[in-house]
C-alpha cells in the first residue's frame, strides 16, 4: 500500500461507523476512501461516485480497503446516517496533511462564498467563511455566517476552531471587507500573522493595527519599499 493510501484511510477511520457491526459488508473507511476518491475525480452526485466505483479494478480497490465495489445506494444511505461534523473534522484533517509551505510558513487565504443551487423560495442560499490553503487551494475549514449576523463574528469563530498548534507561525491573507481589529486580535491570538488589505476607510474608522499615514507613505512607492503595519 502507498503511502498516501495509508494517509487517507488512517484519517478517515476516525470517523465513527453508526452501523451495527453484525453483517456489515463494507468497511466504512472502504466506502468513505471510494466517496472522497470518486469527488477528487471529478464525481458530483451519488451516481457519479457509483459509476466511478464500479470502474474500479481489483488491485484499485484493494488499496482503499475494499474487495468489491459497493453500489451506490449503499453509499447514499450510509452517508446519509453519518455524523456530518466527525466527517467534515477528518476530512479538515487530511487537508492540513496536504497543505504546503512558501519560504517556510504556511499561507492560508479568508475568503467568502455562497453556496449555489441550494436557494429556494423560503431560504436564502448559506454564506461561508473558509480557510484556504494558497499553495493548493484546498478548503481547510470553513463556517457558515449566521443569518441574523455578519462575516466578522464568522471569521473569529473560524480561526477559533482550529488547533493553535497549525496556525502557529502562519500568515494568513485577508481581503479589505473582512479587514478588521477584531480578525487581527483572533489572528495573534492563534500564534500567527496576517497580511491585510488596507483602504482608506480603514484609517477613517481609526483601526489600531493601521498607522496614521501608512496609505500615504506607501502610495507611489515600490512594493518592497511599502511600509507594514506591525503584527
Amino acid at each position: 500500500m502507498r503511502r498516501g493510501d495509508e494517509d487517507l484511510l488512517r484519517v478517515l477511520g476516525g470517523v465513527p461507523d453508526p452501523r451495527d457491526p453484525r453483517g456489515v459488508r463494507y468497511p466504512l473507511v472502504g466506502v468513505l476512501a471510494v466517496e472522497v476518491c470518486a469527488v477528487l475525480a471529478g464525481a458530483r452526485s451519488f451516481t457519479a461516485i457509483g459509476e466511478w466505483a464500479v470502474d474500479l479494478s481489483v488491485e484499485q480497490l484493494a488499496r482503499l480497503g475494499l474487495e468489491c465495489a459497493p453500489v451506490e445506494s449503499t453509499m447514499r444511505k450510509l452517508f446519509a446516517r453519518l455524523d456530518a461534523v466527525a466527517v467534515d473534522r477528518q476530512l479538515v484533517v487530511l487537508a492540513w496533511c496536504r497543505t504546503r509551505h512558501i519560504g517556510g510558513r504556511g499561507v492560508i487565504a479568508i475568503d467568502a462564498k455562497t453556496m449555489r443551487g441550494v436557494r429556494t423560495t423560503t431560504a436564502v442560499a448559506p454564506h461561508l467563511i473558509a480557510a484556504l490553503d494558497h499553495t493548493t487551494g484546498v478548503v481547510l475549514g470553513q463556517n457558515a455566517v449566521a443569518a441574523k449576523s455578519n462575516q466578522i463574528p464568522a471569521v473569529r469563530d473560524l480561526l477559533a476552531g482550529f488547533d493553535p498548534r497549525d496556525l502557529e507561525g502562519c500568515v494568513i491573507t485577508v481581503d479589505a471587507m473582512r479587514t478588521q481589529d477584531q480578525t487581527a486580535r483572533a489572528i495573534l491570538a492563534g500564534g500567527a500573522d496576517y497580511v491585510f488589505t488596507v483602504k482608506g476607510a480603514h484609517r477613517k474608522q481609526g483601526c489600531s493595527w493601521v498607522g496614521a499615514s501608512l496609505r500615504d507613505e506607501g502610495r507611489g512607492l515600490p512594493m518592497m519599499e511599502v511600509p507594514t503595519p506591525p503584527t
